[in-house]
């Protein structure tokens, strides 16, 4: 029975949106359950999300597709993006006044955490292709080059990393880049939830006590960006909505630049800094200068902590739903063990060696990995757990060292291996 009548653009895509609010009532609930002071928080949207497109995206793809175009998928991936626009374009405004002086305080400290996790992710990756060479490389794969091919979209997934994805699939051999997006969403699903947990287990572990840690962290950032008073500022808008949408169409096209990486120029391997990272750098410097002569370029703070809130809770939906299908699709044990893996090695060697090497205050740190381990939602997380927006410095300073690094090393093992 076709539930719509064959009317796909209104009618269905109106269900979707239908489903995607459900989806958010029941994450939310499930993410409210607390046991000893540990809960999922904004990663039980993630889960919800998953089950739901494990149950239920197959037949509602077939049902909103016409022909060659999947409704449901482009009308999902239009919410990843959008989501993941408004979180980090907020993230970047909220770290801004703070993050130069926060760079030039603890840059060298950045540099090493972020290569120091994604060259332990990358070491695992490895690790994981010889223990496929000596148990065997799994019950769907009969090559090594194509297991490799595997390992990497794995390695992307435990980080999350759209960009390693992308740079993986252009790298591997034709016939191989299905087995990296199936790599990617096996591993993606314990690559959120894992630093989730990770984040807000270590300070119970810890005992810490909060008020200190974030005495702490004001101590170890750079001071507030401070602005010579010119009298009222103009705004374009009273929420800030104007500069907001500024801020994350300039970070868009900055996102869409591309460096060559290979000899064959645009046609071949390129790195560029995504939508991510050009939105999170356009609004970095929005938020650190604040105005341009009398124009206000700061939006409202309530209004950054909304983007913020529902920008992650959306991006969670857009990207559960299909990885909730692809992962009931295409699982296999190993492969999530490798995922595993690759995600809490990164995890615990750069927390270890930010803490004992680097000597960085617990949130610090916790930010720091947030950044390095390219988790989005654990920084939505640690964010709450902290009590305070200050740890997106934290991660604003390290997220794109790891993001040039992860792209770097994936590459690195498709071509070396």
């Amino acid at each position: 029975m076709n539930l719509f009548g064959g009317v796909i653009p209104v009618t269905g895509i109106s269900f979707l949106l239908f489903c995607v609010f459900a989806i958010l009532f029941a994450g939310y609930a499930l993410g409210r359950i607390t046991i000893k002071g540990v809960s999922l928080g904004d990663a039980g949207v993630f889960i919800i999300a998953l089950v739901f497109g494990a149950l239920f995206y197959g037949p509602l793809s077939a049902q909103l597709k016409l022909g060659d175009v999947n409704y449901a998928e482009q009308a999902l991936t239009i919410i990843e993006n959008l989501g993941l626009i408004l979180f980090v374009t907020s993230v970047g405004f909220i770290a801004g006044p703070k993050f130069f002086g926060n760079m030039k305080k603890n840059f060298k400290s950045y540099v090493l955490l972020g290569l120091i996790i994604i060259l332990a992710g990358g070491l695992a990756a490895v690790g994981c292709i010889y223990m496929g060479d000596a148990i065997g490389y799994g019950s769907t794969i009969e090559s090594r080059e194509a297991f490799v091919a595997m390992i990497v979209g794995l390695l992307s997934g435990s980080l999350t990393s759209t960009p390693a994805f992308s740079a993986a699939k252009a790298t591997v051999a034709p016939e191989f880049t299905g087995l990296v997006s199936v790599g990617h969403g096996i591993a993606y699903i314990f690559g959120v939830i894992g630093v989730v947990l990770f984040v807000q287990l270590i300070p119970k572990l810890n005992k810490a006590n909060m008020d200190e840690e974030r005495a702490k962290l004001v101590q170890s950032g750079g001071e507030e960006t401070q602005r010579k008073s010119v009298g009222k500022l103009f705004n374009l808008d009273d929420h800030g909505f104007a500069v907001f949408a500024l801020a994350a169409v300039l970070g868009t096209f900055l996102g869409k630049i591309k460096i060559p990486l290979s000899s064959a120029g645009l046609d071949g391997t390129c790195f560029s800094l995504t939508t991510t990272g050009g939105c999170l750098l356009a609004s970095l410097v929005f938020g650190h200068f604040g105005r341009i002569g009398k124009l206000n370029i700061m939006p409202d703070q309530h209004t950054l902590k909304l983007f913020r809130e529902l920008g992650l809770v959306l991006f969670l939906v857009g990207a559960g739903i299909p990885g909730g299908a692809e992962f009931v699709a295409t699982f296999d044990v190993m492969y999530f063990v490798y995922g595993i893996i690759m995600t809490i090695a990164p995890m615990i060697i750069g927390y270890l060696f930010a803490k004992y090497v680097l000597k960085l205050s617990l949130l610090n740190n916790l930010g720091a990995l947030t950044g390095g381990m390219t988790s989005t939602p654990a920084l939505g997380t640690l964010i709450g757990t902290a009590g305070t927006e200050d740890v997106a410095a934290a991660y604003a300073a390290t997220y794109p060292i790891a993001l040039i690094a992860v792209v770097l090393v994936s590459q690195f093992i498709v071509i070396l291996f």
